[in-house]
């Protein structure tokens, strides 16, 4: 965005961080630095059910769907662990099954709390630094003046996009991608103590602003709205892991996020990183006399 701290007359809010600004195609946002998001949601398999084999292939086929995306590329996963809805009303021709029903309804509202897990998948891409110019004279200058360049961007974004549903699609049970409502739903959930549903707006822009509706407080305790805050980071992955590993977080008793960020490079441009982190490492040599 334009630098506007020299007309600013109020302290910076939540909707200033947040990277959304409009909606340029079905289930495609574009974000205030030219790079463009869409989401899906998906289930893997039954964890309790599947041998360690069966995890192991889907883990390969989810590999090759993902390692084609390079520089430019990130992905964001998360698991929203949520109290379940109540349970439904139903209606029964026998009385056979309304006693059953009755039986399943009296044990999941005397049980323990119940509690439901949503997965969720965004991708996001930003263009080469040209392209990004092009989209930003789109989001601030108009259609006019923004030439054809993000046209080719966006449909570049939606073939590859279409191209990882298709792949992960034979490695997961269910997967679908999110519509208009769904994402900006989304999205507001990760800002929002508040679990609404969220429409389309027309002209569908300034999303930053329409999604945040709470404030957000920093510090030691931080808090948003009304909710307090507890924030675990993980700072370092293990050299070994298996599929499921983290599987009993799905049984915990209370409601929490849990993300993963996963930010891609292409071979040549990781290896030129591991290159310059090892000679930061010679430079710190000190000597002895």
């Amino acid at each position: 965005m334009r630098f506007l701290d020299e007309q600013r007359r109020r302290p910076a809010a939540l909707a200033d961080h947040l990277p959304w600004a409009a909606l340029v195609a079905p289930g495609v946002v574009l974000n205030k630095d030219g790079s463009f998001t869409t989401g899906f949601r998906f289930r893997g398999p039954d964890l309790d059910s599947s041998t360690a084999d069966e995890l192991m292939a889907v883990r390969a086929r989810l590999n090759n769907a993902l390692r084609r995306l390079g520089t430019g590329w990130c992905l964001q996963m998360e698991a929203r662990r949520r109290a379940a809805s109540p349970y439904p009303e139903s209606a029964f021709d026998l009385d056979v099954a309304w006693l059953l029903d009755e039986e399943r309804r009296a044990r999941f509202e005397t049980g323990e709390p119940a509690f439901e897990t949503d997965y969720r998948l965004a991708l996001t891409w930003l263009a080469p630094a040209d392209e990004t110019r092009r989209i930003e004279r789109w989001l601030f200058d108009g259609l006019a003046r923004a030439g054809a360049g993000w046209r080719q961007a966006l449909s570049r974004f939606t073939r590859e996009a279409a191209t990882v549903f298709d792949l992960l699609s034979d490695a997961l049970p269910e997967i679908a991608p999110l519509d208009d409502g769904e994402l900006l739903t989304w999205l507001h959930d990760c800002v929002s103590p508040r679990s609404i549903a969220v429409a389309p707006p027309d002209p569908p822009m300034f999303l930053d602003a329409l999604l945040a509706d709470a404030a957000l407080t920093g510090g030691v305790s931080p808090r948003l709205g009304d909710h307090w805050l507890q924030v675990v980071s993980v700072r370092s992955l293990p050299t070994t892991t298996r599929p499921g590993l983290l599987d009993a977080l799905g049984a915990l008793p209370f409601a929490y996020r849990w993300t993963a960020r996963w930010i891609g490079l292409d071979k040549s441009e990781a290896e030129r990183e591991i290159v310059r982190l090892r000679k930061r490492w010679f430079a710190k040599r000190k000597g002895v006399g």
